[in-house]
């Protein structure tokens, strides 16, 4: 990696109330509180476009494959730590409302960490496939959060491969999982930006049980081939279950308010197994060139 020129020479402190000392004197690449105006945000939005784009150019990521899913499906360790907690703490007090409706909630979690597993495996198997003598290809990226994120990108650790993590500034701090790689782990504060990057490179889709966030994500990728803004790729949506009760896509279609042809943009199945067998069988085994 080259490295990064300086902006600036050490400066000397300049004494209060002179001239040299004001805010207007700073150099505008030095001042914060200038680049935090709300007359500087197209420039801080270039700004989230370039420097990742730097970063990804000099680690020579060629192509990727996102995976999106909820951050609140936890590890099965996690979880099980989580049940076992609150089975001890209905039994101490087994007319608790309160804490017999947080049990079942994570007795439900509980049962999802299936996708979590099914995401680390998914995430393992393309990295040791395409991350092989030096080569970037179909890298996997995520959000860099918790949950179906961590899972994936902790596929890739597993594997000693690189995987990306696009954070994003929320009211509730999200920090980066600790499975992405450091040198591909970015934060941004604007959500068009990340969804940008997020496709830059993108080859194939892989979604799995998620709520809001998921689901816009989804949606504006469907939305974009559709309407031809950006090429087909394979779209995976794992969890037939959950799908075919979160959204009635075949309702969709009987209201008009899309073509039977649209369902065809993505594929419903069960496992990670038959999500990396669609991406194998649409590139032929091989990374797009």
């Amino acid at each position: 990696m080259s490295k990064r020129p300086r902006l600036s020479s050490p400066r000397r402190p300049r004494p209060a109330g002179t001239p040299a000392a004001s805010e207007a004197y700073r150099l505008a690449s030095e001042d914060l509180e200038f680049l935090a105006k709300d007359d500087l945000r197209p420039l801080r939005l270039q700004l989230e476009l370039l420097k990742p784009e730097w970063y990804l150019r000099q680690e020579d990521v060629r192509s990727t494959i996102v995976v999106f899913g909820s951050a609140r499906i936890p590890s099965p360790d996690m979880a099980g730590r989580r049940v076992a907690e609150l089975e001890a703490a209905v039994r101490q007090k087994p007319d608790d409302p309160q804490l017999r409706s947080a049990l079942e909630q994570a007795r439900k979690r509980q049962a999802y960490t299936r996708y979590y597993e099914e995401a680390r495996q998914f995430s393992a198997f393309v990295s040791r496939r395409f991350q092989q003598e030096g080569r970037r290809d179909f890298v996997v990226v995520t959000g860099g959060g918790p949950g179906i994120m961590e899972a994936a990108n902790k596929g890739a650790h597993d594997v000693k491969a690189r995987s990306i993590g696009f954070n994003i500034t929320l009211p509730r701090e999200q920090a980066p999982n600790r499975y992405v790689s450091p040198e591909l782990c970015f934060q941004f504060r604007y959500f068009a930006i990340r969804k940008m990057h997020l496709l830059l490179r993108a080859k194939a889709l892989v979604v799995f049980p998620g709520g809001f966030g998921t689901m816009d994500e989804l949606f504006e990728v469907l939305t974009l081939i559709q309407t031809g803004k950006i090429a087909r790729m394979p779209v995976v949506l794992i969890g037939r279950d959950f799908w075919s009760r979160a959204v009635d896509f075949d309702f969709l279609v009987e209201e008009g308010v899309i073509e039977r042809n649209d369902i065809a943009l993505f594929q419903i199945v069960d496992g990670s197994a038959q999500a990396v067998r669609i991406v194998h069988d649409f590139y032929g085994g091989r990374p797009p060139e």
